[in-house]
């Protein structure tokens, strides 16, 4: 059956504001210097969407945008890349999230989140608007609107029921916190989970990715990805293990690293890639997001990534 999307993406979307080089020393009573600032569309599904898109996946999301500026910003980015904005949910209501990122000079950041972050909008109460395409993202996992384990069921059931290939990016949790044990009548549904490592560790209580993995694993989830940042990454499933080497760029921000890894993961396989070079790619996507500020910024084609995978190749 032909669906109209490769990807939906669902989840979060906002604006980051990214303050580099924050001085903690004041130069006056109310006043603090920068290195630079900058805003940014972001959010998982947001950032997931335009990375998928700009790859050449056939790309649309699924979100909520308050009806003001920070809103507009985010639908007139997604539409710059191509992803298809038919399904964004505008809530006069609610304000659209904002986000304040402070990077450190080693691409890490810290982020300071609000009340608005917490609007739990329902995907399940529309089953069509995420069931016509080859796989979902859900991202992220543990945040809202995938803070309620109901409403994760029914996506995830609905998915399903259609067929879709559905992975499950993570965050930590910021209002909500839910654990694995609260999702275990849904996580076998979910064909692969995607953590950073901080996230691995937090939702399954290990050190190592190995046994990080197998946790997931024993919940039913068929693959599990665990980004490990500059140490590359981690794959395991039933029959498979990898693990794979950063891709060498300067990082400048890591902000969106990890969802431009996830966004070409599933859009290589999709291309029919098998596991291993489905990996290398995602590893490149994320190391070029990384090398410049904002989440959007650097990735910019699939041409892009598969010129660094030759570079990384001649230089082994």
């Amino acid at each position: 059956m032909e669906r109209s999307f490769d990807l939906i993406c669902i989840g979060t979307a906002l604006v980051d504001s990214i303050i580099r080089g924050f001085d903690p020393n004041p130069v006056s009573a109310s006043g603090f210097r920068a290195e630079s600032g900058s805003l940014n569309v972001g959010g998982e599904a947001v950032n997931e969407a335009m990375a998928a898109a700009k790859l050449g996946a056939r790309t649309g999301i699924l979100c909520s945008l308050g009806t003001d500026e920070a809103g507009e910003m985010i639908v007139s980015a997604l539409r710059r890349c191509g992803v298809d904005t038919g399904r964004v949910l505008r809530d006069g209501a609610h304000t659209t999230p904002v986000t304040t990122m402070f990077v450190n000079a080693d691409g890490t950041r810290k982020s300071i989140t609000n009340g608005a972050h917490r609007h739990n909008f329902h995907p399940e109460r529309d089953t069509a608007r995420f069931t016509d395409a080859r796989a979902l993202i859900l991202g992220s996992l543990f945040r809202a609107p995938f803070d309620d384990p109901a409403i994760i069921a029914a996506v995830l059931e609905a998915a399903k029921a259609a067929g879709e290939l559905v992975f499950a990016d993570t965050k930590l949790p910021n209002f909500r916190s839910l654990t694995l044990e609260d999702l275990r009548e849904c996580l076998p549904l979910i064909d692969c989970i995607t953590p950073n490592e901080d996230e691995a560790r937090y939702y399954s209580g290990k050190d190592r990715p190995e046994d990080m993995a197998d946790v997931f694993l024993r919940y039913g989830i068929k693959n599990v990805v665990i980004k490990l940042g500059a140490a590359g990454c981690y794959f395991k499933n039933a029959g498979a293990e990898i693990r794979l080497p950063a891709c060498n760029v300067r990082a400048v921000d890591a902000t969106g690293a990890g969802d431009n890894f996830v966004a070409g993961f599933a859009a290589e396989l999709l291309r029919g890639a098998p596991e291993p070079d489905a990996l290398r790619f995602a590893n490149a996507c994320g190391a070029i997001c990384a090398s410049a500020v904002g989440a959007g910024t650097a990735l910019q084609s699939r041409d892009q990534v598969l010129r660094l995978l030759e570079t990384e190749r001649r230089e082994k």
